[in-house]
């Protein structure tokens, strides 16, 4: 029988002690390199973070932990000779573990030096997925929030600024109605013809802007998605002219909505408008009407809902994606300039909100754009 060797004595020889530390520790994948990368030594840590015991990766290259794009890029190479260069590799980024699973891993290469002879490398792994989520957590919920602010700030100019020119648009066209009352000549009833017309067409764009800041009221009725496509399916492929293919398709047993029917085909007709302008040479749009759990990207902490959702693709050459952020700000277009007012989306925008829902853009440039509309469901 052995004796039993004194803890004390453990704790004096160096290098146990060191051998001790190492395979206590469990957070951090602690292990050894030699010159060329092949894993040389393994702890517990190692194992509990990546899945291999010690007999599957001593001896094998630390390359198989990366991305098989970064390996093919030459990476694990790359990241050991800056670690001889600059005496120390410190970064952050994706790596596998031994089911194929991907984890977030915070990584230190250390050179190891003797008498000036490079004899391998100390490298230290730390797991910090939930970090890094939580962090791009955190970073989305303020884009959003500041999206959210944004678009409630720009709202409230709007209103405000459209209920103006709302007025001074009744006291043009009040005018205009007397100058024709009174005055019989038939070049002036010409003048003040065209007149009316540039003032009914300022009347339509104040009310858009109404529509986005909230203020424009709204005539709800029971509405069945089905039959309200069904009823605009002529007069969107007319719109959408002869070189694109509208196609429709409503899923069965839609929920009844209550929503403003003239709005609800305005914020339709102005997105099959925009697919139109987006496909100068032809392509094809597809309304589709039908139940959706998603959740509302402006609200961070809400989870998915059971929405009924409009929505409206096209192969169209999509929206860049710098500009994907503001597509629904008043005046704010993609088009040339002369080839729309930059409010049709704004509409959209804003009836839908008003209504209780939120719209959804995806885009990708030259593949195409699909608008969403959801409008929440009460859920049985």
């Amino acid at each position: 029988m052995l004796p039993t060797q004194n803890p004390q004595d453990v704790l004096n020889d160096e290098s146990r002690q060191f051998a001790l530390l190492v395979n206590s520790v469990t957070d951090y994948a602690i292990y050894m390199l030699d010159k060329n990368g092949t894993i040389q030594t393994w702890n517990p840590g190692g194992q509990r973070i990546k899945g291999y015991d010690a007999a599957e990766v001593i001896g094998t290259n630390f390359s198989r932990f990366y991305l098989p794009n970064e390996v093919a890029e030459g990476m694990p190479a790359r990241n050991l000779r800056t670690a001889a260069e600059e005496g120390r590799y410190v970064a952050e980024g994706w790596r596998l573990r031994k089911d194929g699973s991907r984890f977030h891993a915070s990584v230190v290469i250390d050179p190891i030096w003797v008498d000036g002879q490079l004899l391998g490398f100390a490298k230290i792994t730390r797991d910090i997925t939930e970090r890094f989520e939580a962090n791009e957590k955190l970073l989305k919920t303020q884009q959003s929030l500041f999206q959210a602010q944004k678009m409630e700030a720009i709202g409230k100019l709007t209103l405000g600024l459209a209920h103006d020119f709302n007025n001074l648009l009744a006291i043009i066209v009040n005018c205009l109605d007397l100058v024709a009352v009174r005055v019989k000549d038939p070049v002036v009833s010409r003048l003040v013809d065209t007149a009316l017309r540039a003032a009914e067409r300022g009347a339509l764009l104040t009310r858009q802007l109404l529509t986005f800041g909230r203020g424009q009221p709204l005539a709800h009725e029971a509405l069945d998605l089905g039959t309200v496509l069904a009823e605009m399916k002529s007069l969107l492929q007319r719109s959408a002219g002869e070189s694109i293919e509208v196609a429709m398709e409503a899923e069965p047993g839609l929920p009844t909505l209550y929503l403003d029917k003239s709005q609800l085909e305005s914020a339709i007709l102005n997105l099959v408008c925009n697919s139109r302008d987006a496909m100068p040479t032809g392509g094809h749009v597809r309304i589709t009407a039908a139940m959706q759990r998603i959740s509302d990207p402006s609200v961070s902490e809400a989870g998915p809902r059971t929405c009924a959702c409009l929505r409206v693709t096209d192969d169209g050459e999509g929206i860049p994606t710098d500009q994907q952020a503001r597509v629904f700000e008043p005046f704010f277009t993609t088009k040339p300039v002369g080839r729309g007012s930059g409010l049709g989306l704004s509409q959209v925008f804003g009836f839908t909100t008003q209504s209780g829902g939120f719209p959804l853009l995806t885009s990708e440039p030259g593949k195409g754009t699909a608008i969403t509309l959801c409008f929440p469901v009460s859920e049985p």
